[in-house]
This record gives structure tokens, C-alpha cells and sequence, in this order.
């Protein structure tokens, strides 16, 4: 029998070096789960990653047990970190980089798993509609 899920929930964290005060705390302690060992958990799982923000999708279930799935960083931190900039423009048409066809089609890959795309072609679009977004040229064909 299937364990019933009690709740989901979203959490963007740094990966590696999350910590078990204000954002994780807060949403996790009144769900019930044991933070420490979510935060334990999470870093071994993302030692790998770290200074990347990761978003997870973690289920609780009625007896205060917990799974998780950490997803790919946001498509716009992948694009900020191809140009080496620590942010966007908060208007899009003040350009603040370039994007290459390469970029985009590396990080297009490298994202798909978690786009609601069928193919590349499909997934470049929505990564160039973002950078597009974020005050960033995209190289056309």
C-alpha cells in the first residue's frame, strides 16, 4: 500500500549549503518533517552543486516521512551563469549580453528533463523566451 501524501512542498535552495534556519524552517516545521535530516539529506545529494540555487519537490507523508526530487536551477540562473552576470535587466529592452546559438542550445539540453517540451527545438524556444525576458539578445540562426 502507498504511503498518503499529507503535502508538497516547493523550496528553491542552495545546493550543498542549505541550512536549517529562516526559508527551510519556516515552511518545514509546521508540516512536521525533521528538518535536520532533510537538510542532511539534501546536501549529501547536492555536494555536487554547489552556488547553483535548486529547486526541490519534497512530498510529505501522514507519518512525517518524506521524499524528495531536486530538479535543474531555473532556466534564468543557467543563462546568467553562460554570461557571467549576476543578474538580468529588470526592463527587457536595456540588453545587459548575448546569448549564442551554442548557449542556448547547451542549456535547452540541459534542462529539458524538467520543460514542458517535446523536443529541443521546442525546449530552445522557451530558454530564448526567458533570456529574451531577462534583457538578454539571443543569437538567431
Amino acid at each position: 500500500m502507498a504511503k498518503e501524501i499529507t503535502k508538497v512542498i516547493k523550496l528553491q535552495l542552495p545546493g550543498g549549503t542549505a541550512t536549517p534556519a529562516a526559508q527551510v524552517g519556516m515552511v518545514l516545521g509546521p508540516a512536521g518533517v525533521n528538518i535536520g535530516e532533510f537538510v542532511n539529506q539534501f546536501n549529501a545529494q547536492t555536494k555536487d552543486r554547489i552556488g547553483s540555487i535548486l529547486p526541490v519537490v519534497m512530498q510529505v507523508y501522514k507519518d512525517r516521512t518524506f521524499s524528495f526530487i531536486v530538479k535543474k536551477p531555473p532556466a534564468s540562473r543557467m543563462v546568467l551563469k553562460a554570461l557571467g552576470i549576476e543578474k538580468g535587466s529588470d526592463k527587457p529592452q536595456n540588453k545587459v549580453g548575448k546569448l549564442s546559438k551554442q548557449q542556448l542550445e547547451d542549456i535547452a539540453k540541459d534542462k529539458m528533463e524538467d520543460l514542458n517540451a517535446n523536443d529541443l527545438e521546442q525546449a530552445k524556444k522557451i530558454i530564448a523566451g526567458t533570456a529574451r525576458s531577462m534583457g538578454v539578445d539571443v543569437e538567431s540562426r
